[in-house]
């Protein structure tokens, strides 16, 4: 192209070139060389202003007619390069932009497109039939304007991001429950996705519903089987010693699974924790004489620090949870650690930490902890009697208080359990003075 271009420039260079140089020797003929040269240049230029205004009205117009001739052919040969190449791709982005909004009016997920202010500039058909969304006439409206559930006005004020609202009835049916989400994309533009939940919410209750009605049904062949074993005499049967301790160990084991089974079932429909008084500083003190009962001289367990202020909660579930993080401690950590309680002030209120130096826990198994029956070491988990449910029952526990769990650990090294719980959760002074 660049080579045509330079070609078609020094043909036109040349053909102005041979005219003048043809101008000036007829002028010299004659003996009026400079009228002629005046006369030459002067139809060139207006040859040229003629060109040049063909060529503005053609852009202008967007018109066929661009000129064609001498030095403007190469101009107007890449104009016309230019103007098919932005076809092609304003053609391309039309197609992209078609194939996005035919993809996104099939999802099965509600689709909301917002600007800054929240007001809706596109929506798919899934969203138009789980918000009851009229294409024609709610485009341009805010949608807290439009969907005036509580739960959704206030997280659309706090300008949520990732934090996703469950558990929504839907506008146009109270029996569908909905989810919410917010990501933001593009120059101040946000898109809203909508997510129809009921047949997750149903499939979620059916299974705590199993679990409870099955943990329930395994109490009572648990208790004839706990009985019948107690009642056999070993004396008389000292070949079967070793035999019936084993199955009496498992069978205590089962026991402790349904209790923690039962237990999760119980948090996962409570709602509200009853607020009572937690003293602390007598907790602290019961969980470290339990512990050393359960290590039985084998850990040098000792409380770090304890300040005096106390909890407001559900004392049944707290304990609990707390015994579950100390019980832990004690049963991974090898003969001869040490295992250190505290309850402290923390940025964020109130921090109860159970710190061991037992033989830690890789990295990648962090995330997963508090699964229910998940195992970091199976062989370990065995030998201890775990159930694979207290860290699961620690972190219900503590989401229904409004807290969290977190967990450092360093193999080889031991590792940190932290139940961190906001200020609101922090007892009034003057109650325990």
């Amino acid at each position: 192209m660049s080579g045509w271009l330079q070609r078609s420039w020094r043909a036109s260079f040349f053909t102005i070139a041979l005219i003048l140089a043809a101008v000036v020797a007829v002028g010299m003929l004659i003996g009026q060389p400079a009228w002629l040269l005046v006369i030459a240049l002067t139809g060139i230029l207006s040859f040229h202003l003629w060109q040049l205004r063909r060529l503005q009205q053609a852009l202008l117009h967007k018109r066929r007619g661009l000129p064609n001739f001498g030095p403007w052919r190469p101009v107007a040969e890449l104009i016309r390069r230019r103007g098919a190449r932005d076809r092609a791709h304003r053609r391309r982005l039309l197609d992209a932009l078609q194939a996005f909004r035919s993809a996104t009016a099939a999802l099965p997920d509600g689709t909301v497109v917002l600007d800054s202010q929240g007001t809706i500039e596109w929506f798919n058909a899934a969203a138009a039939r789980l918000l009851g969304l009229n294409p024609r006439v709610d485009q341009g409206t805010a949608i807290a304007h439009l969907v005036r559930h509580p739960r959704v006005v206030q997280w659309l004020a706090d300008e949520p991001q990732e934090q996703a609202l469950l558990d929504v009835p839907a506008p146009i049916d109270e029996n569908l429950r909905l989810s919410f989400r917010m990501i933001s994309y593009g120059s101040n533009l946000r898109l809203l996705v909508v997510r129809n939940i009921s047949q997750l919410l149903h499939l979620e209750q059916v299974r705590r519903d199993f679990v409870a009605n099955v943990s329930h049904e395994l109490r009572t062949p648990l208790t004839v089987l706990a009985g019948y074993l107690d009642a056999v005499d070993v004396e008389e049967l000292p070949e079967w010693e070793p035999v019936l301790d084993d199955m009496r160990g498992q069978c205590m084991r089962m026991r402790h699974i349904v209790e923690d089974l039962l237990t999760l079932s119980r948090l996962d429909v409570q709602g509200a924790p009853v607020d009572d008084d937690l003293p602390m500083t007598e907790v602290l003190l019961d969980l470290t004489r339990d512990a050393r009962a359960l290590s039985q001289g084998k850990h040098r367990i000792e409380v770090g620090d304890c300040e005096s202020f106390g909890l407001v909660g559900s004392a049944k579930d707290l304990r609990s949870a707390f015994s579950n993080l100390v019980t832990n401690a004690v049963r991974y950590t090898p003969e001869g650690g040490a295992i250190t309680l505290n309850w402290r002030q923390h940025a964020e209120g109130a921090e109860f930490s159970v710190v061991d130096t037992g033989p830690g826990i890789p990295e990648q198994h962090l995330p997963r902890l508090t699964e229910r029956f998940y195992r970091a070491s199976t062989s370990r988990s065995r030998e201890s009697g775990g159930t694979g449910l207290g860290l699961a029952i620690v972190k219900h526990v503590l989401m229904t208080h409004q807290g969290r769990l977190e967990v450092e650990s360093v193999v080889g090294q031991g590792s940190t359990f932290r139940c961190v719980l906001p200020a609101s959760r922090i007892a009034d002074s003057s109650t325990h003075s």
